[in-house]
């Protein structure tokens, strides 16, 4: 069988993930943002930014220490065993086969300005001939993503360069036709600070940010990755994090006032589906309208095609240690997974069905998003427990302090997505966790003491917490307004603390723990053909 291909340089990875992180999330994020927060949304980005810096923190000391792809399957059952790794495997499915259905959305959407007949403006649902259309356009990103990794991260490389440019462009486009200093204080009014969390995971920021765990998954295919792994995460946020911000001015300053009705709240305006065209259009740079319009096409269908590729990846480790057929692992002649390719394919059909716009996808996928996240701060801390001496070529400074506040950050995204999102979350997994004990007891006859409930029961009240907190939680998001914001968020940091003590208390013998890290070694060593870093 062929190996994968350890082709990646470290701007490779840095464009993989900048790619991942410029989507579609700059075309709609600066509207969503700034009607839920105002201008107090550049805070939202900061936020968000820091956040997804932090956790990605954690994962770059995990993944320089497994530079396996598909890292996040295998490092979840390392502490807890195969159950817990089986639930994780089934998030991190959810979360990742979900973004190119909706960078795909996010092309439809966009395009229905110009191409009528895809969206129904009213319900703002695909309609049959939008549901074809996004089907076929997956269909593409999926076979493309049959080439030779090299040939996949040169295509993105490509396309990154031109989705880096273009923001940049049209931040310079906007303030120079048209700037309204006074909107920045305009739009403030009416919002508070409690309005700019949520904003972090409705508006599509959280989202956004996602991007930078590319070069996380494609840690098996760098020959360095611990220098060129921790450079793409951090460099891209960064990178990124300063176009949002200048996007973000410059959608607010641009309108002209005449055109804001109401409160920012509510702002409409004509062409608001691809609303940093239709600001262009508005204030007479019309050259502009045209190439974002072109670049609604480059830059979700960019990311959608590295998120195919990363997917495939995370389906292959889910057949590798068992949380999903061994078939979903199998790699053609130039080392793709293509049976995982055809799975992200069916599944992302699925997502068409569920969710009626652009802004609703991205609330759920925030929110399985950064629980998927979650037991990375748990198996952190845990391997600095069981192997304490091991070779880390990228060490996180403080880990005892940065791990928890991860986790509790990764949860409160949760609940700033709102209970639709995380009601959704919950009940789908549910319905997948009780369909595989009837499966495990029913048919397997897998006796209860090595079914792994003494390892893994403290997630029973770990996501019961978070929906409990989620449903009584502020009514801005979504919640029956029991708790307020502040009360919400202490109540899911006592929890978060709470929860993670719990997890270190119930996980494996150092014993068992060990022959987890060997497994993962030898699968490592087998991907990558014996090489060892250099």
């Amino acid at each position: 069988m062929a190996g994968l291909n350890r082709d990646i340089g470290k701007m490779g990875l840095l464009y993989a993930s900048i790619g991942g992180i410029i989507g579609s999330g700059w075309l709609f994020g600066p509207l969503n943002a700034a009607q839920s927060a105002g201008s107090l949304s550049f805070l939202s980005w900061i936020i968000g930014a820091c956040a997804m810096m932090c956790i990605a923190f954690v994962y770059a000391e995990l993944t320089t220490m497994f530079p396996k792809s598909g890292a996040l399957i295998h490092m979840s059952h390392i502490g807890h065993g195969n159950l817990l790794g089986r639930i994780w495997s089934w998030i991190l499915f959810l979360a990742y086969v979900s973004i190119p259905p909706v960078e795909v959305m996010a092309v439809l959407t966009y395009a229905s300005n110009y191409i009528h007949g895809l969206i129904d403006p009213h319900t703002h649902l695909l309609t049959h001939t939008g549901f074809f259309v996004a089907i076929a356009v997956l269909a593409v990103l999926v076979v493309l993503n049959f080439c030779a990794i090299r040939w996949v991260l040169r295509v993105n490389s490509a396309i990154t360069i031109w989705k880096i440019i273009i923001p940049i462009v049209t931040v310079l486009v906007l303030i120079s036709y048209s700037f309204h200093p006074h909107n920045l204080h305009n739009a403030a009014q009416g919002f508070a600070i409690q309005d700019v969390f949520p904003t972090v995971a409705t508006a599509g920021i959280a989202f956004s940010f996602f991007g930078f765990r590319n070069a996380i998954d494609l840690a098996g295919e760098t020959a360095k990755p611990s220098r060129n792994i921790p450079f793409a995460v951090i460099g891209s946020i960064v990178i990124c994090l300063l176009i949002y911000l200048g996007l973000q001015l410059a959608f607010i300053a641009a309108i002209p006032p005449s055109e804001i009705h109401g409160s920012w709240a509510t702002l409409h305006f004509t062409g608001n589906a691809g609303p940093l065209a239709a600001v262009a259009t508005i204030i007479g740079a019309i050259w502009l309208s045209v190439v974002l319009y072109a670049d609604a096409l480059v830059s979700p269908l960019g990311t959608g095609f590295i998120y195919t590729t990363t997917t495939s990846r995370v389906i292959m480790a889910s057949g590798e240690i068992g949380s999903a057929p061994k078939a979903v692992s199998a790699l053609n002649k130039v080392g793709v997974p293509w049976v995982a390719l055809i799975v992200t394919f069916l599944f992302g059909i699925l997502f068409f069905f569920p969710f009626p716009s652009w802004q609703k996808m991205v609330g759920y996928v925030s929110s399985i998003t950064v629980l998927s996240y979650g037991i990375g701060p748990i198996v952190l801390l845990q391997l600095r427990k069981y192997v304490p001496d091991r070779k880390r070529p990228f060490r996180l400074a403080c880990a005892w302090i940065v791990a928890p506040v991860a986790f509790i950050i990764s949860n409160a995204i949760i609940i700033w997505s709102g209970y639709a999102a995380v009601n959704f979350m919950f009940v789908l997994l549910l319905i997948i966790f009780f369909a595989y004990t009837c499966w495990s007891y029913m048919i397997k006859n897998i006796p209860t003491l090595q079914f792994g409930w003494a390892y893994t029961w403290w997630v029973i009240p770990y996501f019961a917490g978070m929906w409990a907190i989620s449903h009584y939680g502020p009514a801005n998001m979504g919640g029956n307004g029991a708790l307020s914001f502040w009360s919400a968020m202490i109540l899911v940091s006592i929890l978060s603390l709470f929860i993670m003590s719990l997890a270190m208390k119930s996980g494996l013998t150092r014993e068992d723990a060990l022959e987890n890290i060997e497994f993962i070694n030898s699968l490592q060593a087998a991907e990558s053909g014996g090489l060892k870093e250099p």
